[in-house]
């Protein structure tokens, strides 16, 4: 199966990002989210094909200190959850 993810846009109010930041920032969003995917899925619904034409993540937060590459790896969990395979839900009884 392959699975295609473009991302035209990605708005990151009030973070200056150089060229080499900038970089660093997408190589590792699309590495820790074809990580994620290739890992667990994605959501069902989505699996049929198509396109979204947006997605709003989960707030993160960031640590200027953590750097550009952490930023993207927190990005990419975050766009994970809104297009990932829903967790297997736990046994509501022990030993199920």
């Amino acid at each position: 199966m392959k699975i295609i993810i473009n991302i035209e846009r990605l708005a990151l109010d009030g973070l200056a990002l150089d060229a080499r930041e900038r970089a660093a920032l997408e190589a590792a969003l699309e590495a820790e989210l074809g990580r994620m995917v290739a890992e667990r899925g994605i959501s069902p619904a989505l699996l049929a094909g198509g396109a979204l034409p947006s997605l709003s993540g989960a707030a993160i937060e960031h640590s200027p200190d953590a750097g550009p590459a952490a930023l993207g790896a927190r990005i990419a969990r975050s766009v994970y959850g809104s297009i990932g395979a829903p967790e297997p839900s736990a046994p509501s009884h022990p030993g199920d």
